[in-house]
Parts: structure tokens; C-alpha cells; sequence
């Protein structure tokens, strides 16, 4: 009989409650990749995108997805296996990892699980100075801000646009992130910072001082003021929430700036941008186990920091999803296992 080990899978698209906590055939490492035994799992929107049959796409966009399917991309955990050729871990290492994405967004990645096969590229050691729920809440989230930030580092076509992405200077710049308390906005605000920006935090009124803490200048209480009503001449925009209303900060931004919407779809301000001077610029975050261990020396030495909102048992993953819908989240949600 196969090997099993215990995974959340879902046989049908809907809502938190289709995810089953249940005995999943145990993967085996093909070459070039590692065993990984999960301790930690993040969770990020594709997971929900995924369980929904990413109905927020038109339906000639949205990838086909097998049942029974296992969401989730990010872990952090221990070696447990070695492919042929996977080159560069031995046994009993943690590692951490963004794994498959977004090769794997209809369900390849495969992370809710107690066992998850990695390509040995994609793989970094799991920065020591932090545990596996804070190391496994940080690959996708600092990866999409680091490499819509500071460095691409890759050279695929942009699925999103013409043209490459490219990073723009922060030193010395005004800078505005919008939904700075999530994922991907806590990270951009740290970046930032490091970077020498003067940084602009717009969050609901309870994550001030968790931002000032991060680093933010100035704090923007959204559910009071809108960001563009009140802010001008900025340098760069980063509007982590995205979505149609990301052409709302066109106007706080200088002729020569930039608006980097995390989440693209539905932006509709092209014309007015090239009317302001503006470069409107995205792109879609990719594995890298290099780019990773770049990072694990910055979050070890606590230059970055990852938040974590909650924590629920890999058996509770429904219970998570369900904390992801309410909204509002202060860092990453994670799955554990024991």
C-alpha cells in the first residue's frame, strides 16, 4: 500500500467549507527535488483563489484544476528526503519555501500538507533566528515585495503587461503603501524604509503603532481619510490591496512617478496615467530559492520582521480561511503541525 500522510484537500470549488482534513497519498521526491516535513504553512490569496476556481477571472483565464485538489504554496519545515540531483541540502535541514508558484497555481504547489515535494531550486534554509510559523508566513508575501521593490531576478515575460517590470529608487523618496498592515504591505513598509524612503502607511486606525513599529513616517487611518484626498507628491504608490480602485492614487503622485498595484486586474487608469507622467507597473511574484536565502539573512538578523495575525492547527484550515474572509489581517495567517 502507498504511503499516506495527512493534507486539507477539496473535491469541489466553493467556500471555507469545502476543505477536508484527510488522508492524502504521501509524495515522493522526483529528481531534482527535496522531501520537505512541513511544520508551518502561510497562507496568501491564491490559496482562497484556488479553492474558489479563481471565479474572479473570466472564465477563458481560469486554469483547470483536478480534484482533489491541495491548496497553499508557502512552508517552512525540516528535510526529510533527496531526490537524485537535488543538490545543495542534506538531511535534517529546515528550510523554507515558496514552492511552485505560479507554475503551480491550479494546484501543483500542494502545501497543506504533512509532506510536500520541493524542487531543491526553490528551496532555501530557514532563516535560524526565527521559528518555522514565522519563517513559513513570510515566502510569498516578502518575495512579491522584494521583487516588485528591489530586484526582479528573473527574466520571464511578464504575463501582466508588455513590458518587464522594473524597481524604482527609494532613497530619499516619499513613498505610500496602501494596505500596509497586510502580507504584502507590512513587508513593503519595512523595504522601504531600509531602503531610505520616507514611508506612508494607509491602514484601519488599530494597526498605527504595529506600523510605526515597522517603521512608517506617517500614519493614514483609511476608514477616516482617503489616502488620495489628503496625500500629493509622492514618488512611488504601493497599493497592496489593488483591484479597479488603484487608479484612485494616480493623483498623489508626482509627473515621473510610479504606481505599482500589487493586484492589477480590473486597473482601468492607463490613459490618465500617461496623461499625469505616471508608469503604472506589476508583476507576478515567482519562486526563487536564491532569492529566498538572500532574504533568510535579513529576516535572522531582524532587519525584516514577519507578523503573524493568527495561528490555527493544519486540521483547522477552514477555521483559517474563514479568519482570511473577515479581512482586516495584521500580517499572515499560518497552519501549523504538531
Amino acid at each position: 500500500m502507498p504511503e499516506t500522510m495527512k493534507a486539507v484537500r477539496f473535491h469541489a470549488f466553493g467556500g471555507p467549507d469545502v476543505l477536508s482534513y484527510e488522508d492524502a497519498p504521501k509524495p515522493s521526491p522526483a529528481p531534482g527535488e527535496v522531501l520537505v516535513r512541513v511544520h508551518a504553512i502561510g497562507l496568501n490569496p491564491p490559496d482562497w483563489y484556488l479553492r474558489d476556481g479563481y471565479s474572479m477571472l473570466p472564465p477563458e483565464w481560469q486554469p483547470k484544476v483536478d480534484f482533489p485538489a491541495i491548496p497553499g504554496t508557502d512552508i517552512s519545515g525540516t528535510v526529510e528526503a533527496l531526490g537524485r540531483d537535488a543538490e545543495g541540502f542534506t538531511l535534517g535541514d529546515d528550510v523554507y519555501a515558496m514552492v511552485r508558484f505560479p507554475e503551480g497555481l491550479a494546484g501543483q504547489s500542494r502545501a497543506y500538507a504533512e509532506y510536500v515535494a520541493v524542487p531543491a531550486s526553490e528551496l532555501a534554509r530557514k532563516p535560524a533566528g526565527i521559528d518555522h510559523a514565522h519563517a513559513a508566513a513570510a515566502p510569498m508575501s516578502l518575495l512579491t515585495a522584494w521583487q516588485f521593490l528591489i530586484d526582479l531576478g528573473h527574466d520571464e515575460p511578464n504575463p501582466l503587461q508588455p513590458a518587464q517590470h522594473r524597481p524604482v529608487p527609494l532613497a530619499g523618496r516619499r513613498v505610500l503603501v496602501n494596505g500596509a498592515a497586510g502580507g504584502v504591505g507590512h513587508f513593503a513598509v519595512q523595504i522601504a524604509k531600509w531602503q531610505g524612503a520616507h514611508v506612508i502607511a494607509a491602514a484601519s486606525g488599530c494597526n498605527e503603532a504595529f506600523l510605526r513599529d515597522l517603521g512608517a513616517d506617517e500614519f493614514i487611518d483609511y476608514t477616516k481619510t482617503a489616502p488620495e484626498a489628503v496625500v500629493r507628491n509622492l514618488d512611488l504608490g504601493v497599493d497592496a490591496v489593488g483591484g479597479a480602485k488603484t487608479g484612485r492614487f494616480l493623483a498623489t503622485l508626482k509627473p515621473g512617478g510610479a504606481l505599482f498595484p500589487i493586484f492589477p486586474l480590473g486597473f482601468s487608469g492607463t490613459e490618465e496615467a500617461e496623461k499625469r507622467g505616471v508608469t503604472v507597473s506589476a508583476t507576478q511574484v515567482r519562486s526563487s530559492g536564491a532569492q529566498l536565502a538572500e532574504l533568510a539573512r535579513l529576516l535572522d538578523d531582524g532587519t525584516f520582521r514577519a507578523q503573524i495575525d493568527s495561528t490555527f492547527p493544519l486540521a483547522e484550515a477552514r477555521q483559517a480561511h474563514e479568519r482570511a474572509a473577515e479581512g482586516h489581517i495584521q500580517g499572515k495567517i499560518v497552519l501549523t503541525i504538531a
